[in-house]
């Protein structure tokens, strides 16, 4: 255990096979980083970064916020669920993925949508291995910081990402299941277990250790219980309580996920076998993502994340809003009232989840702020309207006070055009990373501040 008065932020509980990061505490003091004007400020947390990735578009008119300036008392429909949080995120209008368009290539606008989104890069229209995209936004992030923390970065998702096999009009199979690109050929595949990116994110140990716990119905906090008590006498009292609040974080997060995994599904054929902590529900398995998520950033293992709620195309259906119908298919509703609705309740509930993630990061205290205040979390589509394929005027919306660099709470309108890019190389400024020139960008948007 460290004894400085100041406790370093890469300070970790260990016992057998288990590494344990921790939380910010007061005890760790302050660092400066990016503030508009270019000018370091002392921060409690570094900045971090999240693209939370929704398929098939949106309905524009369930969407949009009409009028520039402080957003509405009432937003839209698909922004409602939003409504508590109003002032810790803004709708930025007007951005355009031009790589997303065919530009020559014919069909395949969902293949498309999600390989251009984060890479600005026209993906190679190929069914087999010869696939080519861009270095993603997340991942050029990820090679200049990756080594302030243990993970440079995490790829989460509720579809698994498809590595072979044709999808969407010639296009591979790949482009439209992964939205993290490490190099031009190599995507970042998403991890869908919750169990996995847990015992990933905390070190869990071999696994026979993880076997034995699972056995003996232990917690990985068993195994760091006397470096825990060693840090604890050095600590004040608000360091304490984060500690205590974080283990209770950790130890829900182990129960949620047994839970998850438990035998109370239907019995399989034989040789099949279910994915381990994956839960039957859909709205369960995004939440335990979206904690997690919040984990790694709280404990500073990761920076940079991606979150995928569904593979772009995705035909999943939602019959626990009463939508039995596909996803995908419902998008091309040809203007028909009652498949709008429809598409506008998975909007919905889409959104109710963002709200979930968001009011999870609210809820941690870093500092003066929160942990929400410290991050910028982009949700969002390479795809506008489902209907039409559009790649420009994306629902695009952006949270978080990314360490005060962005002024949340309003409606944001940028002119026709705009490349999405600009936002991504915003981004990356509020990261300290100022020398990218990226895709179509023209440079930083404008208004953020």
């Amino acid at each position: 255990m460290i004894h400085d008065k100041v406790l370093s932020r890469r300070t970790v509980l260990k016992g057998l096979g288990v590494t344990l990061a921790l939380p910010w505490l007061e005890k760790m003091g302050m660092q400066t980083s990016w503030a508009a004007g270019n000018t370091p400020i002392a921060q409690a947390a570094p900045n971090r970064m999240a693209y939370v990735y929704i398929p098939n578009g949106v309905i524009p008119s369930g969407w949009r916020v009409p009028n520039e300036g402080a957003l509405p008392s009432k937003l839209p429909p698909i922004l409602a669920p939003l409504t508590d949080l109003s002032k810790d995120f803004s709708v930025l209008s007007g951005l355009t993925a031009d790589k997303a368009r065919a530009n020559g290539d014919g069909g395949g606008d969902h293949a498309r949508a999600m390989a251009a989104y984060l890479t600005g890069a026209q993906p190679r229209k190929t069914d087999g291995a010869n696939i080519k995209a861009g270095v993603s936004v997340d991942q050029i992030a990820a090679a200049r910081m990756g080594d302030c923390t243990r993970l440079a970065s995490l790829e989460v998702g509720a579809d698994s990402s498809k590595m072979a096999g044709g999808c969407d009009s010639g296009y591979s199979c790949i482009y439209e299941s992964n939205l993290s690109w490490r190099s031009a050929t190599q995507p970042m595949p998403k991890e869908v277990s919750p169990k996995l990116i847990f015992e990933r994110l905390f070190g869990s140990g071999t696994d026979l250790e993880r076997a034995r716990r699972d056995a003996e119905r232990k917690s990985v906090l068993d195994a760091v219980r006397d470096d825990f008590r060693e840090l604890n006498v050095r600590l004040g009292a608000d360091d304490q309580r984060k500690l205590d609040e974080y283990f209770t974080a950790v130890r829900e997060m182990e129960l949620r996920i047994a839970k998850a995994g438990a035998s109370n599904a239907p019995k399989l054929p034989a040789g099949v076998k279910a994915p381990v902590g994956i839960p039957q529900s859909y709205e369960e398995h995004l939440r335990l993502l979206a904690d997690l998520i919040v984990l790694a950033f709280q404990t500073d293992t990761t920076r940079i994340s991606t979150f995928v709620f569904a593979n772009e195309g995705s035909n999943r259906s939602y019959p626990f809003i009463n939508v039995r119908e596909g996803h995908h298919n419902l998008s091309h509703h040809g203007n028909d009232p009652e498949k709008m609705s429809k598409i506008q309740d998975i909007n919905v509930f889409h959104t109710t989840q963002l709200a979930y993630f968001l009011n999870r990061l609210k809820s941690v205290k870093e500092g003066d702020g929160t942990l929400l205040d410290h991050s910028m979390i982009v949700y969002g589509s390479g795809n506008g309207d489902g209907n039409r394929h559009n790649h420009d005027d994306l629902p695009i919306l952006l949270a978080g006070r990314g360490c005060g660099t962005i002024r949340p709470g309003r409606s944001i309108q940028y002119g026709k055009e705009t490349p999405l890019n600009n936002l991504w190389v915003s981004m990356l400024n509020r990261m300290d990373i100022r020398d990218v020139q990226f895709g179509d960008s023209s440079g930083e948007l404008k208004k953020l501040v």
